[in-house]
């Protein structure tokens, strides 16, 4: 049984890339309301594992999670990329000519712009998550109300899918990791097959600091696959750079790393693990 502490409610994107990635495994879902919570449910119950979304193809990166991850003291173990879709559903004695409003998680209705564009004589209201306005309506009753959310979601509470796939982008990913608590992360990820690493570090404020670093990781041939920048909270123009890199040759990533220490401040592993699949 695998204990997995998500942002959102069953049906939503969390809860699928959860039991899409432990595919095969019994999963227990924490639902949580806030990331805060999930990263809390992991410090209070050292099995539970984290599973939280990073960046996605199109809205970039969730920055507040990466601040969350590197103070939180969990380690990333493993990744999923899902593919977004988003489809439009209601109570089953509903239908289009019934419909006056739209619930769902901003994000996704942004995602659905065109779609919505298209029916201009729906309300668009915002809600905090797309599985939970699918839930509201089947459980409140609510005539005339539509959801956006999964097709899962619409299953799992009963509503009727009046349209599938009503995203604007066809190539709509979001990047989930998987984390846990450091003592846990060797059951759960197998290192000899990582072939992926996410790191953090400072710079001094010397000419050139930054591109010293991406050198070296040249070098040894790493494959540099984001980087993201963020401000030190009080400390004006300085950034912690969040890096994530792709290897094939372990001992050599190992050599980049310790080339690399000497010429950062604050650095740290955030994970070692293996290069996450891409569900459709």
């Amino acid at each position: 049984m695998r204990k997995i502490a998500i942002q959102g409610l069953i049906g939503s994107f969390h809860d699928i890339a959860a039991h899409l990635y432990f595919e095969g495994d019994q999963v227990q879902l924490v639902c949580c309301s806030t990331f805060e919570e999930v990263f809390a449910a992991i410090k209070q119950d050292p099995t539970t594992i984290g599973m939280l979304a990073i960046e996605n193809t199109i809205a970039g990166s969730l920055l507040h999670n990466y601040e969350l991850l590197r103070d939180s003291g969990t380690t990333i173990v493993g990744e999923h990329k899902l593919h977004i879709t988003h489809c439009v559903c209601c109570l089953p004695e509903d239908d289009w000519d019934s419909i006056t409003e739209i619930h769902s998680h901003p994000v996704a209705l942004m995602q659905c712009r065109h779609f919505l564009e298209k029916h201009p004589q729906i309300k668009h209201v915002e809600a905090e998550d797309t599985a939970g306005s699918a839930k509201m309506i089947s459980e409140g009753k609510k005539r005339g109300w539509a959801a956006i959310c999964h097709a899962e979601a619409a299953r799992l509470y009963g509503l009727k899918v009046l349209e599938d796939h009503i995203e604007d982008n066809k190539h709509n990913f979001t990047r989930f990791l998987v984390v846990s608590n450091p003592n846990k992360a060797d059951l759960l990820r197998p290192l000899m097959e990582a072939n992926k690493a996410s790191i953090v570090f400072s710079l001094p404020h010397e000419e050139g600091s930054l591109s010293h670093v991406l050198a070296i990781l040249s070098f040894y041939h790493i494959n540099l696959t984001k980087i993201q920048s963020l401000p030190i909270i009080g400390k004006e123009w300085e950034y912690l750079f969040y890096v994530d890199v792709l290897y094939d040759d372990l001992t050599r990533y190992r050599q980049s790393i310790d080339a690399i220490i000497p010429l950062t401040k604050d650095f740290k592993i955030l994970g070692e693990y293996k290069d996450g699949r891409q569900t459709m």
